[in-house]
């Protein structure tokens, strides 16, 4: 089996419909696929419509959250999209999107860049705004290579010259809210030291004592010594370890089920679940 655990739509800042992502995932020859917008289910239904015979829909989302000071991921598979508190939360996060973004082109023009706020909207389209839709606007002003390039302490990244602050859930929360509405927690890209400051090892082994469930590990922004580290580290604390593409589309070079996860991992995830299951595809 090939699986892959973390992956966009235009539900949020991926470039693939929900429909064409699950049609591209079978054709990369993918047998699961977990569909992680950012904070959003938006896409369930389009991709479970879509879904083609042989390929299995994972629900999930991909929650931003914040410790210390240090902005973090952590995906979210098979929950409850209903529950009340957690969609809150969700919705704190979708509603603070614009305004955030609307701050980073306003410092992004006041370091000399002619970014319009019509121009990131129209990129954006009906998905959550976010950072890759302001970076995609940099590509097209030629103002950086690639959406990648546009993640770095002179641009975008954590603490960067035009970053701007969002609504972020404690993650100590977010583990506690999927947990309740019957999902399982991973934390995305621990160590992709790239994208900026990271979260100490301590803070994972208090999330893991708090119900933390797994770590992503091969992930295209790990090289070989973090994914070496954090296995060790899964391993003392008791984690599941995962692998994904983190796929947005054409916004990013990484391929459909350019890492994936472990079946027997797959199975255990899915056996912890109990506010939804995988959607096997019937071919539409």
């Amino acid at each position: 089996m090939r699986i892959d655990l973390h992956t966009h739509s235009t539900a949020s800042d991926g470039t693939d419909t929900p429909a064409e992502l699950v049609r591209n995932a079978a054709a990369a020859g993918l047998d699961v696929v977990a569909l992680t917008d950012h904070d959003s289910v938006g896409g369930y239904a389009e991709a479970r419509a879509a879904l083609p015979e042989g390929l299995t829909l994972v629900t999930g989302a991909e929650l931003s959250c914040r410790v210390g000071g240090v902005s973090m991921h952590m995906l979210a598979y098979l929950f409850d999209p209903e529950e009340p508190e957690l969609a809150r939360e969700r919705e704190l996060v979708r509603d603070d999107r614009v305004p955030r973004a609307r701050g980073m082109v306003a410092k992004l023009r006041g370091l000399g860049v002619p970014i319009t706020w019509e121009q990131v909207a129209r990129i954006a389209g009906s998905g959550a705004v976010g950072r890759p839709h302001v970076a995609a606007a940099m590509v097209e002003l030629g103002v950086v290579e690639t959406v990648s390039d546009a993640f770095t302490p002179q641009w975008l990244a954590n603490d960067g010259r035009a970053y701007v602050d969002k609504h972020e859930l404690d993650p100590f929360d977010a583990v506690r809210l999927v947990k309740a509405a019957g999902g399982v927690t991973v934390f995305a890209h621990p160590m992709a030291v790239k994208r900026g400051r990271t979260v100490p090892e301590s803070v994972i082994a208090e999330l893991a004592a708090a119900g933390l469930d797994g770590v992503e590990v091969d992930h295209t922004d790990h090289d070989d010594a973090a994914r070496f580290r954090l296995r060790g580290l899964a391993a003392d604390l008791g984690l599941l370890t995962t692998g994904s593409s983190d796929y947005h589309g054409s916004r990013k070079t990484v391929a459909l089920g350019e890492y994936t996860t472990d079946p027997e991992i797959y199975g255990e995830i899915v056996r912890r679940a109990f506010g939804a299951f995988p959607v096997p595809g019937a071919g539409g």
